[in-house]
C-alpha cells in the first residue's frame, strides 16, 4: 500500500472530509488531495504531522513513506534493485554511508 492510499484510509476511517484533515494539518486541501492520489510526495514534516493527528506511531507511516521513496528511485533500475537493496542494507548495518 502506498502512503497516500494509507492516509486516505485513515481519513475515511475517521469519517473526515479532505478539507477537515487539511485544515487540521494546516496544509492546502489541494496538496493533501494530491498526496492521497500519489501525485505529490509528502514531506517528512507532513508525515510526522499526520501521524500526530491520527495518534499513530510515527514509524508506521514513515516506513511507508520511505519505501515509496526507495521504489520511486529504483523504478527504472529494476534489474539492479535487489543488489542495491542488499548493498544498502549492509552499509546501514555496518554504519557506512
Amino acid at each position: 500500500m502506498e502512503v497516500g492510499e494509507y492516509i486516505r484510509n485513515l481519513r475515511k476511517n475517521e469519517e473526515l472530509l479532505l478539507r477537515e484533515l487539511a485544515s487540521g494539518l494546516s496544509i492546502d486541501q489541494a496538496i493533501l488531495s494530491k498526496i492521497e492520489r500519489g501525485e505529490r510526495k509528502a514531506t517528512k514534516e507532513q508525515i510526522s504531522a499526520i501521524s500526530d493527528y491520527f495518534q499513530i506511531k510515527d514509524d508506521e507511516l514513515k516506513i511507508l513513506w520511505l519505501s515509496d521513496r526507495v521504489i520511486y528511485e529504483l523504478k527504472d533500475e529494476e534489474q539492479l534493485a535487489d543488489k542495491v537493496l542488499r548493498v544498502s542494507e549492509e552499509r546501514i548495518k555496518y554504519g557506512k554511508s
